[in-house]
């Protein structure tokens, strides 16, 4: 059971920039380029393995689905199959936002199923390259109400300007800052920002306000007031950015019931043994090494099954990883 290696979804939006291609150290035609799906679940993007280092690999060109259907608890892990069956539960992108993305919520699970038969989406941002000045805007800084919210949402856009802009947390982005989502935080992505998101496996999302833009057909796009409405968290919280020592090799960012995310920095030969009965997720953020016999270099994201889930490294490299 060795790591899997799966070609990314590489996603065109209006929003998007060129730094994902060159950051992977691919070529691609494509243009505006704002999403790398490294690893998805999600049908109709749903994930092809390419290689696993192996000679006449049988999985190679097998989706992710075809592949948990095979390997079940062996590939998941058993708790996490028995939950999830063939789905797989996380959703692994890298993000380019050349401009400033849409301010948006996402609901709870509860809500999600209410109202889409889906899961809610909780997610968490790794800051990988920031221009200057680039940042974050997450959670709120200032009590408002329902009704304040609809009022701020429905304001005219203005070129320029941003009613939400003094009720939100603004955060200027640093590499390595950690930005925990959970479902029901208003939050946006900065111009200027690439980064690595983690999430739980769902494409919902209600835009509240994306200044006044319009789609490549011309038309405004569109927003979800009414539904963000009941999604979002209205409580105030002090920090919204996540606090740990930059200074360790192996730091905890994340721990929620859906995802435990770290950064590892590797220098020689290491072994990472977790303690769970979970797949990894290893997303390489600089350097290169190898993992259980499967080279991986920069912008690279490998599948380590549940089944043999000790990370043999060798290399000089810093990994985000994530586990259940």
């Amino acid at each position: 059971m060795k790591p899997f290696r799966f070609k990314p979804y590489l996603k065109t939006v209006i929003w998007g920039g060129d730094k994902i291609a060159p950051f992977k150290g691919i070529k691609t035609d494509k243009e505006n380029i704002g999403e790398s799906w490294e690893i998805s679940g999600v049908p109709g993007h749903e994930s092809v393995c390419t290689d696993r280092g192996l000679a006449n690999d049988e999985d190679k060109g097998l989706t992710l689905f075809q592949l948990i259907g095979k390997y079940k608890e062996r590939l998941l892990g058993k708790r996490i199959f028995e939950h999830f069956g063939p789905n797989f539960p996380l959703l692994v992108k890298i993000i380019d936002s050349k401009q400033d993305l849409s301010i948006q919520v996402h609901p709870n699970d509860q809500l999600a199923h209410r109202r889409h038969n889906c899961c809610g989406k909780t997610e968490m941002w790794y800051i990988i390259e920031a221009e200057q000045g680039a940042q974050i805007h997450v959670g709120l800084k200032k009590k408002i109400t329902p009704e304040d919210y609809v009022r701020l949402a429905t304001q005219e856009a203005g070129e320029g300007k941003n009613p939400f802009a003094d009720i939100m947390a603004n955060y200027e982005s640093h590499p390595g800052d950690c930005f925990f989502l959970p479902a029901g935080r208003l939050h946006a992505i900065g111009g200027g920002n690439l980064l690595a998101e983690i999430q739980q496996t769902s494409d919902i999302t209600y835009r509240v306000y994306d200044y006044g833009r319009k789609d490549a057909d011309g038309h405004p796009r569109e927003l979800h007031i009414e539904q963000a409405k009941e999604a979002i968290d209205y409580t105030v919280y002090p920090e919204y950015r996540e606090v740990y020592d930059k200074t360790q090799a192996s730091a905890e960012l994340v721990s929620c019931p859906y995802f435990t995310v770290r950064r590892e920095q590797i220098e020689g030969e290491q072994s990472i043994d977790y303690g769970c009965d979970s797949f990894v997720i290893a997303l390489c953020l600089e350097g290169e090494a190898e993992i259980n016999g499967i080279s991986v270099r920069r912008g690279q994201t490998l599948l380590v099954p549940a089944e043999e889930n000790t990370m043999h490294i060798a290399g000089h490299c810093t990994l985000l990883t994530a586990t259940m």
